[in-house]
């Protein structure tokens, strides 16, 4: 243990953890021989299964330490960690082989205790049957069959009751079948107007930048209209700009020259 201390705290910790498991496994096993009743003995037993559980959850991690000591470990430390682990092993099988032999004979002495009652009943039952009378015998029948009789109509009564339950379940899962069909239609209902939605957008858009361009493009030309007639207004003499219809400048008027008579 102090060479795996050496190694690794966490290694000797685990080995430590699983030598105590052994010796509690031990001590168990040998008081279980002392345990005459089978009931003591079944609760003995599950107290040691649990144990062999632990002890196979401490090896696991025992080996799970070991592979991350791969890396820095040399062979001969690997070797010696991995014939550890192994030992550990078949000696939690040599308890686990024991605790299915106990078991085994635990069973075999239930099965015993239930069959040695059950032939001293049938021999008890023989015998009073013998001492009753013919009535008492037709009594104690009758008594039998309407026993009977009543745990047939609560087995019925038990029946009943689950097929009803199961109808109504049926009947459950079927309303919830059809909710989740219209669900579904409605979904698809939905997707198609979302997607109709966003073509409509898409052409609004479109055409908004086409109003756009076209308001734009006038706004221009009203511009240039708006130029030329201030500039023709300005400057009417300039030859540059061509006169617009309708509104080229006013001609000169002429003046009459009076010659005297």
């Amino acid at each position: 243990m102090a060479s795996l201390s050496g190694l690794s705290e966490e290694l000797g910790d685990i080995e430590g953890q699983i030598s105590d498991i052994f010796r509690a496994l031990s001590n168990g096993f040998q008081k279980l021989e002392k345990i005459k009743d089978s009931n003591r003995q079944s609760r003995q037993l599950e107290e040691l299964t649990g144990k062999m559980r632990e002890c196979k959850r401490l090896i696991k991690e025992f080996d799970r330490e070991v592979k991350d000591l791969d890396y820095k470990s040399d062979a001969d430390t690997t070797k010696m960690l991995n014939e550890k682990k192994q030992s550990m092993i078949k000696e939690l099988n040599s308890y686990v082989a024991l605790k299915k032999q106990y078991a085994s004979n635990i069973e075999n002495k239930r099965i015993d205790l239930f069959e040695g009652p059950g032939e001293g009943f049938a021999e008890d039952n023989g015998l009073l049957a013998s001492n009753m009378s013919n009535q008492q015998l037709m009594d104690q029948g009758n008594r039998m069959m309407d026993e009977t009789d009543q745990a047939i109509e609560r087995s019925k009564q038990v029946v009943h009751e689950t097929v009803n339950v199961g109808t109504e379940t049926a009947a459950a899962l079927k309303a919830q079948t059809e909710q989740m069909s219209r669900i579904v239609n409605e979904l698809d209902s939905i997707h198609f107007s979302i997607k109709k939605a966003t073509q409509l957008v898409k052409e609004l858009g479109r055409q908004v930048a086409t109003d756009r361009c076209i308001m734009a493009l006038l706004f221009l030309i009203v511009v240039g209209v708006v130029t030329i007639i201030i500039v023709k207004i300005v400057n009417p003499h300039n030859k540059d700009i061509r006169d617009i219809p309708g509104l080229a400048p006013p001609a000169p008027s002429r003046r009459l020259l009076a010659y005297p008579y």
